[in-house]
């Protein structure tokens, strides 16, 4: 196939003065950033749902978008010009990464053994063209939700035959993401969850779940998978109540299943806000339990409440972000996947790259601005001294563990009332936080 993309060029970085929409005016790839390149900083990914497949449908209307590229929708000829319309634009933008569904990849067929061929032909299509152009996978995964099949979720149906078609899909999914090279397998629970408990064993749902993850980390690790696993945290949309919350939630169910070794998370933007955090707070809570593994870069809209994936232009919010990827020294395996997708009006082959432009430079800039603020050091060095009462005598006792409540008691009595404590001085900090990203 021809080229698809005829009237947009290869994106250039050309500055914050450029009026050029068609170019880069924070992204600077080799621009080096606290050592590293800021592309590998930044390991952009382009997600093949939303890019590729999604043409604006809502529940009030149909599509606006043309996402046949030249070929007939629901045919494999249809999937091979999904590819090179994924390739195109990946190398236009500099991109070097991809995610997908396995049906994303495909028209599912009537049966698992039909699309399971059809996956294996195309993989051979993508495969040809990775090793053509050095594009990569960040991670794979299954649709585990499309399907009416599972209304009731996959590994928390009520359904065995349902659990077993689940754990097919699972197994040829991790397939081709080791065929495809792909160093992330992720577990998005779209509907595993409930709508009422009057029908629900909740315990055995989430042994079910853990029992699906178990061998898929078995099978995986059997056919030389060597990366991480994801559980990607969301509250709720669309079952009511998702079992894999927040971060919190999905940490505690990971290790009280014995699946922390092999699993991290993929944290996603919008997804923390619909469970009343903040981004910030989720990679944050992932971090420090060690399981901080990719992010799907995107926003919502704090207006509506649902999960509308817009791609991010929130300078505050890429800050933060890469302010926690950088204090915790980066993600290993994961990266940047653009979970995100153009407004409905916007329908143009222009403004699927306009999007991508506005979200690369956004993370860019909250890339530069982050690091920034860590040599500043003002932030680092005011929490530091907050909680500096811990560093000697009887704070230093506690962290130590070289006390007790009876001694702890004692020293309560002798010293009368306590002062108040140190001002959090957050108005201050915020300032900060201002002078770096407009000093």
């Amino acid at each position: 196939m021809g080229e698809i993309f005829k009237n947009i060029p290869k994106i250039q970085y050309e500055g914050p003065s450029s009026k050029n929409p068609l170019a880069f005016k924070f992204y600077d790839a080799d621009r080096e950033i606290m050592g590293k390149p800021m592309k590998e900083h930044l390991r952009f990914s382009m997600a093949w749902w939303h890019t590729l497949c999604a043409t604006g449908a809502d529940m009030f209307g149909v599509g606006t978008a043309d996402k046949s590229f030249g070929a007939e929708v629901g045919t494999m000829e249809h999937a091979k010009a999904k590819v090179d319309a994924g390739f195109e634009l990946m190398d236009k933008l500099g991109i070097e990464y991809f995610c997908f569904h396995d049906v994303d990849l495909v028209p599912e067929a009537d049966t698992i053994a039909e699309t399971n061929a059809r996956l294996d032909e195309i993989t051979d299509y993508i495969k040809e063209k990775m090793d053509a152009t050095g594009k990569k996978l960040l991670w794979g995964t299954a649709n585990l939700f499309s399907n009416p099949i599972y209304m009731n979720g996959a590994g928390s149906t009520n359904s065995a035959d349902v659990y077993c078609f689940a754990a097919a899909q699972v197994k040829k999914a991790l397939d081709i993401t080791v065929k495809l090279g792909g160093k992330g397998y992720v577990f998005w629970g779209g509907r595993e969850g409930y709508e009422t408990l009057l029908n629900t064993d909740m315990k055995f749902e989430l042994d079910n779940i853990a029992r699906l993850m178990k061998m898929a980390v078995d099978y995986g690790r059997s056919i030389g998978f060597d990366g991480d696993f994801y559980i990607e945290p969301k509250p709720k949309e669309p079952t009511k109540h998702q079992y894999d919350f927040d971060a919190a939630a999905a940490i505690a169910f990971l290790k009280e299943y014995g699946l922390d070794k092999d699993f991290k998370l993929n944290i996603e933007a919008n997804h923390a806000t619909l469970a009343g955090h903040t981004f910030q707070h989720e990679l944050r809570v992932s971090a420090i339990h060690g399981m901080l593994g990719s992010i799907d870069a995107n926003q919502g809209d704090l207006l509506l409440g649902w999960d509308t994936d817009h791609f991010p232009f929130d300078v505050y919010e890429a800050t933060m972000c890469m302010y926690e990827v950088l204090k915790a020294g980066g993600l290993k395996n994961g990266g940047l996947n653009f979970d995100a997708k153009n407004r409905r009006p916007s329908y143009t082959a222009e403004d699927m790259f306009y999007g991508f432009i506005l979200g690369m430079d956004t993370f860019a800039l909250g890339l530069i601005k982050a690091a920034a603020l860590i040599e500043d050091g003002r932030i680092d060095e005011f929490v530091k001294e907050r909680y500096s009462s811990f560093n000697s005598g009887i704070g230093a006792k506690i962290v130590k563990g070289e006390t007790n409540l009876a001694e702890l008691a004692e020293y309560a009595e002798k010293l009368g009332a306590p002062e108040l404590p140190g001002s959090g001085r957050q108005e201050y900090l915020e300032s900060i936080i201002n002078s770096v990203l407009f000093g």
